[in-house]
């Protein structure tokens, strides 16, 4: 009737790669480690292929192919951020698999990239999911650091929404 007594249920996001989670603060970008750009986790990613970690609408993909955004049925917009300082790389090493504007579900893939191109560059693979939104909707988010998932199926984070 109010919602006094109503449970937010946790939500979560997927790993969009493979790789370990690692908390924001140990991104090597203030940007990223004082969430200035949003809150969530990073990935020092093991894999190359970069998925979608929810279902919603890619509604962005950057020129330079280093991130994208989605908007989620729920009103929570992410940004998914490949590697640190990756934009300075005009779009070299990035493939787009997805066009934007499309709608997509959790696992599908959406961008690969060349892990040891990108490190030639000297460039690290530090790879943030953040919302970005969060002030607006999110009243609390768990990070699963330290864990090793699998793009597309293990858990990254869980959020609540307020």
């Amino acid at each position: 009737m109010f919602g006094f007594f109503k449970k937010s249920k946790a939500l979560n996001f997927v790993a969009p790669v493979d790789g370990e989670v690692i908390d924001l603060s140990k991104v090597p970008d203030q940007v990223f480690s004082e969430k200035m750009a949003g809150d969530g986790v990073a990935i020092n990613p093991t894999g190359n292929t970069v998925c979608a970690p929810a279902d919603g609408e890619l509604s962005l993909v950057f020129k330079t192919k280093h991130a994208f955004a989605m908007t989620l049925d729920n009103g929570v917009e992410l940004l998914v951020h490949i590697g640190i300082d990756t934009v300075e790389l005009n779009g070299e090493g990035f493939e787009q698999l997805v066009e934007a504007g499309t709608k997509v579900k959790a696992g599908e893939p959406i961008i690969k990239f060349d892990a040891e191109f990108i490190k030639s560059k000297g460039k690290p693979l530090t790879t943030p999911v953040l919302i970005t939104n969060h002030e607006a909707v999110i009243s609390e988010i768990n990070g699963n650091i330290g864990a090793t998932v699998k793009a597309g199926s293990d858990e990254i984070f869980t959020y609540k929404l307020k």
